[in-house]
C-alpha cells in the first residue's frame, strides 16, 4: 500500500510541474516526457533601440468662436467625422443680419452721393479736367472774349495816338479811343478772375467727389465687415477630422473664450518617445520606427522618425523623438502608449526560438522557456522582443545553440499530464525551426 501511494504522490507532483521527492523517485522513476526539441536560431537583424511613449493626433484644434452669442444649433456630436468646412455650431444671427441690411442701404445712399458730386461737375470716365466743367468752360469763353476785345481796343487806341500826331483826327477821339481801351482790359481782368474763380469751384467740387468716393469705399468696408460678422455666427470645420468633445448645447450663450468643439486629425499620427541623451547622436530623421500597443499586441506599426527636439530636459535627460504613422484605417488613436523600436543602420545578431516554445507564467510575470541538457529540461526565465511570425526574439536567457523543449501534449495548457518541470527526463524528437528570409 505505501508503494502504491509513493507512486500516486510521484504522479501527483509531475502533474503539478514539481520536481519529484528523491524518496519516491527511487521507488518508481518518473517517465520521460516527449517533446520536440529545437535549436535556438542566430539570425542578423537591424540595429535598434526600444523607447516608450504616446500617439498624439497630427493636428488638434480647439475651436472657439469668432464672435460671441447665443447657440442656435450643434448639428454635429462626439465621435462624429467631420470635414473641412461642415457646420458644427450654428450662433443665433439676427443682429448680424440686422447690421448687415443697415450696412447695404448706408452703400446704397453713398454711392448716390458719388454719383451725384460727379454729375454736378460734369465727370464722366477720363481723367478729371476743370476747364471741363461748364461754369468753368462758360467763365473762360467769357475770358478769352474780353482778351479779344482788350486787343481790338489797344489796336484801335494805338492807332488814333498815330493819327493825333499826323494832325488827321483830334485828340479828344484819341482819348475816348484810350478810354475805351483801359475799359476793355479792366473787363478782360474781370472776366479772368471769373474765370479763375470757376476753376477753383470746379476743383472744389472735384474734392466733394473724392471725400463721397471715400465715404463709399468706407461703406463697402462696413459692409464687408458685416458680411464677415454674419459668417462668422456659423462655425465651420477647419479640416477633415474626428470630433473628440463638444462642450456646449443649443440655448447657452458662448464668449469668444469659450470651446465649441475639439476635433483632431487621425490620418496621420505622431509618435512621441522619450529618448535617454545618450541615444542623440544615434537618433537621425527618416529611421524607421516599429510601434506596438496594447490593443493590437501582434501587429507592428511601421512610422518614420520626423523630427528630433534638439533640447533635452535638464531634469529627465532626455529628449523627444517624433515618428508619423500613417492610420488609413484609424487603428491607431490619439493618447495610446507604445512600445517602439528604432531601427538604426547597422545589424545584429539575435537570437530567435518558436513560439510556441515560449511559456508564459502568470504568477510571476514573466516568459519561460525549457532548455535540453543531459537529458532533461531545465527552467529559464527569459526576455522577450519582437515576433517575425512564428518566431520570437529572445533578448535575454538564452544563447545561440541552445535546445530548447516543446512539449507534445499540455505543457502551454497547464494540464497534468505530460507537463514539463524543471529537471524532468524528456524522451526528444528533434524538430526544425522554420526559416525566415
Amino acid at each position: 500500500m505505501k508503494a502504491i501511494a509513493a507512486v500516486c504522490i510521484a504522479a501527483l507532483l509531475a502533474g503539478c510541474g514539481s520536481k519529484p521527492d528523491a524518496s519516491t523517485a527511487s521507488a518508481a522513476p518518473p517517465q520521460p516526457i516527449r517533446i520536440t526539441e529545437v535549436q535556438a536560431q542566430v539570425r542578423n537583424v537591424p540595429a535598434s533601440f526600444e523607447e516608450t511613449g504616446s500617439f498624439v493626433a497630427d493636428e488638434s484644434s480647439d475651436i472657439a468662436p469668432p464672435v460671441a452669442g447665443r447657440v442656435l444649433a450643434t448639428p454635429v456630436d462626439v465621435g462624429a467625422f467631420v470635414q473641412q468646412g461642415q457646420v458644427i455650431c450654428e450662433l443665433d444671427h439676427r443682429d448680424a443680419q440686422l447690421k448687415l441690411q443697415q450696412a447695404q442701404a448706408q452703400l446704397e445712399e453713398a454711392g448716390a452721393a458719388v454719383r451725384q458730386a460727379q454729375s454736378r461737375i460734369g465727370l464722366g470716365t477720363g481723367a478729371f479736367d476743370p476747364n471741363q466743367v461748364p461754369e468753368a468752360a462758360a467763365a473762360r469763353a467769357n475770358y478769352e472774349s474780353a482778351q479779344a476785345q482788350a486787343k481790338m481796343a489797344t489796336a484801335d487806341s494805338q492807332r488814333y495816338a498815330n493819327l493825333v500826331n499826323t494832325g488827321d483826327v483830334s485828340k479828344s477821339a484819341y482819348e475816348k479811343a484810350h478810354t475805351q481801351q483801359e475799359t476793355a482790359e479792366a473787363q478782360a481782368n474781370a472776366a479772368k478772375q471769373q474765370y479763375e474763380g470757376a476753376l477753383n469751384a470746379a476743383r472744389q467740387s472735384y474734392q466733394i467727389v473724392s471725400s463721397s468716393q471715400a465715404s463709399l469705399a468706407s461703406m463697402r468696408a462696413q459692409l464687408a465687415q458685416a458680411e464677415k460678422a454674419v459668417s462668422d455666427t456659423t462655425i465651420r470645420a477647419p479640416f477633415d477630422g474626428y470630433i473628440t468633445a463638444r462642450p456646449v448645447a443649443a440655448g447657452e450663450y458662448v464668449a469668444l473664450t469659450a470651446k465649441i468643439a475639439t476635433i483632431v486629425r487621425i490620418g496621420t499620427l505622431k509618435l512621441q518617445l522619450l529618448t535617454p541623451e545618450q541615444r542623440a547622436s544615434r537618433a537621425k530623421v527618416g529611421m524607421t520606427v516599429l510601434a506596438r500597443v496594447s490593443a493590437y499586441p501582434d501587429r507592428d506599426f511601421t512610422g518614420k522618425v520626423s523630427a528630433i527636439n534638439q533640447s533635452i530636459d535638464p531634469n529627465s535627460r532626455a529628449f523627444i523623438l517624433e515618428a508619423r504613422f500613417a492610420n488609413p484605417d484609424g487603428a491607431l488613436r490619439p493618447g495610446m502608449f507604445s512600445t517602439a523600436r528604432v531601427l538604426l543602420p547597422a545589424g545584429e545578431d539575435a537570437v530567435f526560438v518558436p513560439r510556441h516554445a515560449v511559456i508564459r507564467d502568470k504568477t510571476t510575470d514573466s516568459n519561460q522557456v525549457y532548455v535540453v541538457q543531459g537529458g532533461k529540461a531545465h527552467l529559464r526565465v527569459v526576455l522577450t522582443g519582437e515576433s517575425d511570425g512564428d518566431q520570437i526574439r529572445i533578448l535575454s536567457g538564452l544563447a545561440a545553440g541552445d535546445v530548447v523543449a516543446i512539449a507534445t501534449q499540455g505543457s502551454n495548457q497547464g494540464s497534468s499530464e505530460g507537463s514539463l518541470y524543471d529537471g524532468a527526463p524528456v524522451d526528444a524528437v528533434t524538430g526544425k525551426a522554420k526559416a525566415r528570409s
